[in-house]
């Protein structure tokens, strides 16, 4: 039987503080607890913007720093953009004999089909073309950036760059989003291209509008504006996803499981900040044409 003087036998008593049963919360307990749960999200999604923040500013302070790593850039330029080449000229195609083939259905039934062509290439041009290209290059390009920093970050690889005297951020972030903010906008083009002129095939050879009628129209309602207005989202699109895929894969932590939940964030986040910003650039270029 444990002496009640010695140290097991006062923590095994009935006065033990670790058993002692605690009385129910009061109103201003419960009125913290519930305002810390409302408050986690919004201050985790904060959190977030700020981390994504801070390794691109570090991104940015480093790209006029030497030395000057093209052979980095180069291939970073290569798997973003020329990787992709293949994947967005179909998209790109195929979205716009999808939209041709429904825009010539709807305007026919007010007779005016012949502003197929117009009314895509504003569509594409303002709209489609850089937010499906973005979307294109994170699910292809921001997973793999993901995922091959993530693996880094386990394997201690960005640990041993830092030991060599490498800055990881001027290695490893900087021409990825150098790469991402210049071939994304490239590519954005390349699906304006493809998506005129599959909605051409279409409403031309498939639905019989007068091909004169359909270029002419686009001709001249599609401006030089609505061009830059796709280009601007496409480049901000660019920066933007490269930022997200390079912090969630430069942060990993937790083994390959870790890697694999930064690599989902990367994509999901990527997708959800192109919708978000899509509409507050749609919102101020708008804003700045009307003035």
């Amino acid at each position: 039987m444990p002496n009640p003087t010695t140290p097991e036998g006062l923590m095994s008593g009935p006065q033990s503080s670790d058993e002692q049963p605690q009385g129910p919360r009061g109103p201003w307990q419960r009125i913290v607890a519930l305002n810390e749960v409302l408050w986690a999200t919004p201050t985790a999604i904060i959190e977030q913007i700020g981390v994504h923040m801070q390794l691109f500013s570090s991104a940015m302070r480093w790209l006029f720093k030497r030395p000057f790593r093209w052979g980095v850039l180069f291939e970073a330029m290569d798997f973003i953009g020329v990787q992709s080449l293949l994947i967005v000229s179909m998209i790109g195609l195929f979205v716009g004999m999808v939209f041709a083939l429904q825009l010539t259905s709807a305007l026919r039934q007010f007779g005016t089909e012949g502003f197929v062509g117009a009314t895509l290439g504003l569509a594409v041009t303002r709209e489609l073309s850089p937010v499906f290209t973005a979307i294109v290059v994170a699910a292809r390009a921001g997973a793999g950036m993901a995922t091959e920093l993530g693996s880094m970050r386990i394997t201690e690889q960005i640990d041993a760059l830092a030991t060599l005297a490498v800055n990881p951020v001027q290695y490893l972030v900087t021409p990825r989003v150098v790469a991402g903010t210049i071939m994304v906008p490239l590519l954005s083009m390349l699906f304006v291209v493809m998506a005129m002129v599959g909605g051409y095939g279409v409403a031309v050879f498939l639905e019989n509008v007068d091909p004169g009628v359909f270029t002419e129209n686009a001709r001249w309602i599609v401006d030089s504006k609505d061009i830059l207005q796709g280009l601007v989202k496409a480049t901000v699109f660019g920066t933007a996803l490269t930022v997200i895929s390079c912090t969630q894969g430069f942060n990993a932590s937790g083994g390959a499981k870790g890697v694999g939940i930064g690599t989902t964030r990367a994509v999901v986040g990527s997708f959800v900040t192109i919708l978000v910003l899509d509409y507050f650039l749609t919102d101020i270029i708008l804003l700045l044409q009307h003035k």
